[in-house]
């Protein structure tokens, strides 16, 4: 059943982000050019009980200008509204414009002196993240953007 509901979960960002997505491609006029040499990552991060707090506060304060530095493109940031999920997931979309260019972004940010600062000192009172899950995706063939 666990399986199942992060399937759906994936699933169903996906679809939400290709949706909001496509908007603002088709009003540049190059949805196809920009999606062919693109792949979405999507990410669910699990904090250990009482950590979300901590987790939302390092991605807010920190991660994402972080990312932005190594060209790690935010598509959006999601906050599950049910238990148990609520609690303690994380969701987000990253762009980047190849799987290689995506192995080479985060080899160059785990080697950041500032992140490894920021993940040390957001860590000194135990993990903030118990679990990660991955995922590489392009759009359907049938979705708005291609």
């Amino acid at each position: 059943m666990l399986k199942n509901h992060w399937f759906v979960l994936g699933a169903s960002t996906i679809i939400f982000l290709a949706g909001l997505s496509a908007g603002s491609l088709f009003q540049s006029g190059v949805a196809h050019a920009q999606a062919a040499k693109h792949v979405f990552e999507v990410r669910t991060y699990t904090a250990p009980e009482g950590k979300l707090g901590e987790l939302h506060a390092r991605f807010r304060d920190h991660t994402i200008r972080i990312f932005n530095k190594h060209g790690m493109k935010s598509v959006v940031y999601l906050a599950p509204q049910d238990a148990p999920d609520s609690a303690n997931t994380l969701i987000y979309v990253l762009e980047h414009p190849s799987r290689e260019a995506a192995k080479k972004a985060w080899a160059d940010f785990q080697a950041d002196p500032e992140w490894v600062k920021v993940a040390a000192e957001s860590q000194v009172n135990g993990r903030i993240v118990s679990k990660v899950v991955s995922v590489f995706a392009d759009p359907t063939e049938y979705s708005p953007m291609k």
